[in-house]
């Protein structure tokens, strides 16, 4: 069972050391700008960088559930390619906040994009195996059969 889910758990490892990388920038900030916890306000070069950070943190259950049920009801290869996907916009978007809060739009943008394919894969999927399983019609396999 667990080797049938190796990308969607390497994807999620490599999401949690961004999820890290991006809270030990914003240590680093708070030490450039000198702002002791609990203070989250000081420098708006700061503010940008722990604002970038929380916005990725409050996206992240979102992305992790999607994306694993993309994977599991859908297709682990293409949530793992819409995955690192979002990974890449989020690194856009960080980045682009740390420098300008017009900077961060690009990123946010694909990322939504991201997410928004990641639940229409799930939703696809588990509609899928809902019918399969309690009205014996498979979508996949009739679409299989077509072509």
């Amino acid at each position: 069972m667990a080797t049938d889910s190796v990308l969607l758990a390497a994807v999620s490892v490599l999401s949690i050391c961004q999820q890290l990388y991006f809270a030990g920038q914003v240590g680093l900030a708070r030490k450039k700008y000198k702002i002791i916890p609990p203070a989250i306000t000081g420098s708006p070069a700061f503010e940008r960088v722990f604002r970038a950070q929380q916005n990725c943190v409050e996206f992240y259950p979102i992305f992790l559930v999607t994306f694993w049920m993309s994977g599991w009801f859908f297709n682990q290869g293409i949530a793992a390619f819409l995955g690192l996907t979002y990974m890449y916009a989020r690194h856009k978007y960080f980045f682009g906040y740390s420098e300008s809060a017009q900077k961060r739009i690009i990123g946010f943008r694909m990322s939504l994009v991201a997410l928004a394919l990641l639940v229409i894969q799930a939703i696809v999927g588990i509609v899928n195996n809902l019918l399969d399983e309690y009205m014996d019609f498979n979508i996949f396999k009739k679409l299989h059969h077509l072509f």
